[in-house]
């Protein structure tokens, strides 16, 4: 992935939108580098391991309180597993810090990647959803798919998706 987000074919001019309803969070195109600690942290529980899908080509978003990054997530073509041949989106990463939850962070990044993926002529979306985040999905229109499972070091996820 490269370190600066405009050299990505992914990746539109940078941009920053303040919403107001969430109490000036501002909503930015950023790299895969500048959400490492965040998505490591929340995700990784601090094990300092790579971060999957990072060396793909991939949109990546991130909302900032002032100048700390709040939540993140990210977007990148990627079939499902299920019909390898279909054009798809995955969404990975998608990270808020405890502290900050419920404060509609979480729902401005999914909706910069939908928005995203809208811009690039929809399709099928797709994730691996932690078991306690099926909610937030389900509230955003996704469905689960299969069976949950036991993500070693992680904990029991499931698949979601919709269509866009």
């Amino acid at each position: 992935m490269a370190e600066d987000a405009s050299d990505s074919p992914l990746d539109a001019d940078r941009i920053v939108r303040v919403d107001a309803a969430t109490a000036a969070l501002e909503l930015r195109v950023v790299t895969a580098t500048e959400t490492t600690d965040l998505r490591r942290q929340v995700l990784r529980g601090g094990r300092d391991v790579p971060l999957p899908g990072d060396e793909s080509p991939a949109h990546h978003v991130g909302v900032f309180a002032g100048d700390e990054l709040v939540a993140t997530g990210n977007i990148r073509p990627e079939a499902p597993p299920w019909d390898p041949e279909r054009p798809a989106w995955r969404i990975r990463g998608m990270a808020t810090w405890p502290e900050s939850r419920g404060r509609g962070a979480g729902r401005l990044v999914l909706e910069a990647l939908m928005g995203h993926i809208a811009e690039h002529g929809g399709g099928l979306v797709w994730c691996n959803a932690r078991i306690t985040a099926v909610p937030f999905y389900e509230r955003a229109g996704f469905v689960v798919r299969g069976e949950p499972w036991e993500e070693p070091d992680i904990g029991p996820h499931v698949v979601m998706w919709r269509e866009l």
